[in-house]
């Protein structure tokens, strides 16, 4: 196991960036913070007003994954769905996916790389799954189609 981050105390939550559907007009919100017992809590409200319906955290990351199949995450959640998505490159603008649902204990979510898809804008693109030796970036994301309070609480992100 290859640790991505831990949320401990020498873990800056302001690494972490949240985006939501304000970038496009709509009026989502939420937040992102490290908390004393070392989660990590990505939290707030998706709206649908004014065509928004997202939220997302993102991290820059160096992790060279070429060694490793399968990103694991240990999180608990509220039993909604949620995506995992990783980027080998900054710059370019897909995202590889995956999605998940919770079901509000501690669990252990372990995804293999290749089976992450390409999406871009919520477009599947016709590319390969994932097949990098890097992540660069790594984001979490909540987009169900309805308006809902969300909460979902990081423990660790690690390769395996």
């Amino acid at each position: 196991m290859k640790t991505i981050t831990d949320f401990t105390s020498s873990t800056d939550s302001k690494e972490w960036h949240t985006i939501t559907d304000a970038v496009m007009g709509g009026v989502s919100k939420s937040n992102f913070e490290i908390t004393t017992d070392n989660i990590g809590l990505f939290s707030g409200y998706v709206s649908l007003k004014n065509n928004g319906g997202f939220a997302m955290v993102k991290h820059h990351t160096t992790a060279y994954c070429k060694d490793f199949t399968t990103i694991c995450i240990t999180l608990k959640g509220d039993c909604k769905a949620y995506q995992i998505r990783i980027k080998e490159n900054t710059a370019t603008k897909h995202w590889f996916i995956a999605p998940f649902t919770t079901n509000g204990e501690w669990q252990s979510i372990e995804i293999k790389l290749s089976n992450m898809y390409a999406m871009f804008r919520g477009n599947k693109v016709d590319i390969p799954n994932f097949n990098g030796d890097n992540i660069n970036e790594i984001a979490f994301l909540i987009g169900n189609k309805t308006a809902e309070d969300f909460k979902l609480e990081l423990k660790s992100i690690a390769l395996k």
